[in-house]
């Protein structure tokens, strides 16, 4: 789960190769195709991309999202290169067919840039670190603060389908995703 940024992209795909499945921000992508977008335009063009990226099936979500981008592209091009870009990895989730209440979960990074603020907010507070270690034992307090804090993920017992349609997704010869993703961690 990615939010766009080129550098983090460009390090999960050199670390993890093709076995890397990288899962887009549907939040921030639908943030970033409005902005483009006159104030009037805006609701009308929100729904649609909801609507799109809440259908079930890869198939179907992807046609529509087809339809939208050549709408945007006769009201606004900028509108529509927003979307082109990336638009296949917002599509991740439906790929690998995740259970709907699971992708209430899934298709924003919301729920770690809110875990990352609160460590931020706490280790904004100092003013003096000494030494890397020092920094790496208040992220990991505050990692451990807000766990206190963590809602369960809607659609958890999920969890094991979207694991087992990650390990059929590596491409033969690959390493694993999920022994990649332990070697990394």
């Amino acid at each position: 789960m990615l939010d766009g940024a080129k550098a983090l992209n460009v390090a999960v795909k050199k670390r993890a190769g093709e076995a890397a499945l990288l899962q887009r921000c549907q939040l921030h992508k639908r943030r970033n195709v409005l902005n483009h977008l006159p104030e009037e335009q805006q609701p009308f063009m929100e729904q649609k991309l909801i609507a799109a990226w809440n259908m079930a099936g890869y198939a179907e979500a992807r046609r529509a999202l087809d339809r939208i981008h050549d709408d945007l592209e006769r009201i606004n091009p900028s509108a529509a290169r927003s979307l082109a870009e990336g638009l296949e990895e917002t599509l991740t989730i439906h790929r690998l067919h995740v259970p709907a209440k699971l992708r209430l979960t899934l298709f924003s990074t919301n729920p770690i840039e809110s875990a990352l603020s609160v460590v931020e907010e706490k280790c904004g507070r100092v003013k003096k670190w000494q030494g890397g270690d020092m920094k790496l034992r208040w992220v990991a307090s505050g990692l451990l603060f807000v766990e206190g804090r963590f809602r369960r993920v809607k659609g958890y017992r999920e969890i094991p389908q979207l694991m087992a349609a990650i390990q059929a997704a590596a491409p033969p010869g690959q390493s694993k995703p999920l022994a990649v993703a332990k070697k990394l961690g």
